[in-house]
């Protein structure tokens, strides 16, 4: 697996190797940069799911200020880790080695944009994470959250103030984007 653009852009990432962990094929990852292209805040990012960390990854190197990593995997982790100091990457991040729902109870920071890419078998925790999101306050007015999912689980248009404004499928893998309205 590769970075696909940025200042890093080629250099090859570790990816765990598991049945826990399914990684985002470089066409996808560079669809979900596509689509959020005009993103207008991009100076911290999280990657939840983060496996490798490989969007988090694209995002710094496509000029991003900061990106925190979640992953429940100690492997995974420690990966991240790894990719992330060979990517020369290390110093704008950091690494939760936590569930995604734990973390979400401690996280602080806003996030401009938020990665979700669980599994396709824990797909139906997309629904939950979504709403959790939505009832912290991790999410800026205007965030972006994009959601690689399977196909066959599609999401709902809208999580409350969370509302899709773009979505394509690449075969068995569908990106849903989603944008934190202001509602008045």
């Amino acid at each position: 697996m590769r970075i696909t653009g940025g200042t890093v852009r080629g250099q090859l990432l570790k990816v765990p190797k598991n049945k826990h962990t399914r990684p985002t094929t470089d066409m996808v990852r560079s669809a979900v940069f596509s689509l959020l292209s005009g993103a207008p805040n991009w100076s911290r990012v999280l990657d939840l799911f983060a496996g490798s960390g490989a969007l988090g990854i694209e995002a710094l190197s496509r000029g991003a200020g900061w990106a925190d990593f979640v992953d429940q995997q100690p492997q995974a982790c420690a990966i991240i880790k790894d990719n992330l100091e060979r990517t020369g990457l290390a110093g704008r991040a950091h690494v939760y080695c936590a569930g995604v729902n734990s973390a979400l109870s401690f996280l602080k920071e806003r996030y401009g944009i938020v990665f979700i890419d669980p599994p396709y078998a824990q797909s139906q925790v997309i629904s939950t994470v979504l709403k959790q999101l939505n009832s912290s306050s991790l999410l800026a007015e205007d965030s972006c959250v994009a959601v690689c999912h399977a196909s066959r689980s599609p999401l709902e248009a809208e999580y409350g103030p969370l509302t899709v404004i773009k979505e394509r499928r690449y075969g068995d893998t569908t990106v849903t984007i989603f944008r934190k309205e202001t509602r008045t």
